[in-house]
């Protein structure tokens, strides 16, 4: 069984860990839509507040493939800004690079967009970087190094603008939380860190 996989059953929801595998008919998670493990499909059990609330900021980790450090870090980031704090979070983790290279379609996984730029074929504004959590604002300019195979997805989200002819990127605004449909609920990852 693959490791993503065994992520999305876990959780109970496609986390779309693997790309093109999870729409197919074969994904594992539609065709045991229950916990991995030798209790099958009765493994799941009622869960409290507190549970509900860490399996969602669980699913957040999994999905954007941040460490507990880096979501509280975001957290307590958003928590200080005016306005609505889910939607501040969210706005933080998708305009990271690799969230912003994954949008774009043209890798698989935001794990393959992280290794991406951790293989130094993105520059922001000019210059390569190699840092996956950098976040991108609307004056940034993201562009593609010559290794990198360039054919954007044509239903590209709203919020980016994509340039052909110069192979660049940019974030037009900062998306909303209604145009980031996610199998999360961000409000219970909210709950979860003010505690």
């Amino acid at each position: 069984m693959n490791h993503g996989c065994r992520k999305c059953r876990r959780e109970g929801v496609k986390l779309f860990l693997k790309g093109e595998k999870c729409f197919l008919p074969k994904c594992p998670v539609t065709l045991r839509p229950y916990a991995p493990g030798q209790h099958g499909p009765n493994s799941f059990s009622k869960l409290s507040e507190y549970g509900k609330q860490l399996r969602e900021k669980q699913k957040v980790k999994k999905i954007y493939g941040l460490s507990e450090t880096q979501l509280r870090n975001y957290y307590l980031k958003s928590a200080k800004k005016a306005g609505d704090k889910s939607e501040n979070l969210l706005r933080m983790i998708e305009t990271r690079l690799d969230s912003i290279i994954f949008r774009l379609g043209i890798v698989a996984s935001r794990s393959n967009a992280r290794q991406m730029v951790s293989h130094r074929k993105f520059l922001v504004n000019g210059r390569r970087v190699n840092i996956p959590s950098i976040n991108v604002s609307e004056k940034d300019e993201v562009s593609f190094t010559k290794e990198v195979k360039m054919a954007a997805k044509s239903n590209l989200p709203d919020w980016l603008v994509f340039d052909g002819k110069k192979l660049s990127l940019k974030l037009k605004r900062k998306p909303t939380k209604e145009e980031l449909e996610m199998p999360f609920d961000i409000n219970l990852v909210i709950e979860y860190y003010s505690r």
